[in-house]
């Protein structure tokens, strides 16, 4: 998937889900505006125009991506598609002309908006609180982070190995939270929401992942430092 010069490689039924209107009302995601301030937390449905703008690209994500129903009608499991025909994707504004591709270009997503990519890269990395700020605001949104102390919240899994080897950590994401609006740390509503989310991953592929853990350290305030 490529959106202006970013590249991603995506598990299409995983982004599926994860872009799902059922999914986003469910993982009580959290959301700061960098431009006004880094200690309250936005409800994700408060009228914020940035907030507005990634609503609006969460829903053609959504279209773009779609959850089709199993064949037995019982079943909650889902799974989705890449768009295989130019006319699946009308409702978003983008022409796939070669149905064999495996490259899906969405610039198209941000024609139109003033929303930075690194926010947009925040929602779809599954960050349990995501930045929002403008491109216009990006030197507003690193004074405004760069006074605050930053939780850093790091997941780290083990892999299952079949042979003898000794098994490793290895970091799978980390993202920051102001020290401020997570005093709770690990107990934040967010924060157990998005660990609920995680160990359901490791349980449904548990023939990969042997186990996952979450760490949290302290990053000092630190003028002209962003951790986005």
């Amino acid at each position: 998937m490529v959106m202006k010069d970013m590249l991603y490689l995506i598990h299409a039924e995983g982004l599926a889900e994860h872009v799902s209107p059922n999914a986003r009302s469910q993982h009580q995601l959290a959301f700061v505006d960098l431009e006004k301030s880094c200690c309250e937390l936005l409800a994700n449905t408060e009228k914020n125009e940035t907030m507005v703008e990634l609503l609006s690209i969460q829903d053609r994500f959504a279209a773009t991506f779609p959850l089709e129903a199993d064949v037995e009608p019982e079943t909650t499991q889902q799974k989705s598609r890449l768009p295989e025909r130019a006319t699946d994707v009308e409702r978003t504004g983008i022409s796939i002309p070669d149905t064999t591709s495996l490259v899906v270009d969405l610039s198209a997503f941000l024609e139109g908006t003033q929303m930075a990519l690194p926010s947009l890269n925040g929602w779809l990395l599954g960050y349990p609180v995501t930045y929002l700020f403008r491109n216009e605001s990006g030197e507003t949104a690193t004074q405004n982070l760069s006074k605050h102390s930053l939780h850093i919240y790091r997941i780290y899994v083990v892999r299952n190995r079949h042979s003898d080897s000794k098994q490793s950590e290895e970091e799978l994401l980390s993202f920051s939270v102001p020290c401020d609006i997570s005093m709770k740390r690990e107990e934040e509503p967010w924060a157990k929401s998005f660990l609920a989310r995680v160990n359901g991953k490791l349980e449904r592929c548990s023939q990969v992942w042997a186990s996952v853990r979450l760490e949290i350290e302290v990053f000092q305030s630190q003028s002209g430092v962003i951790v986005l």
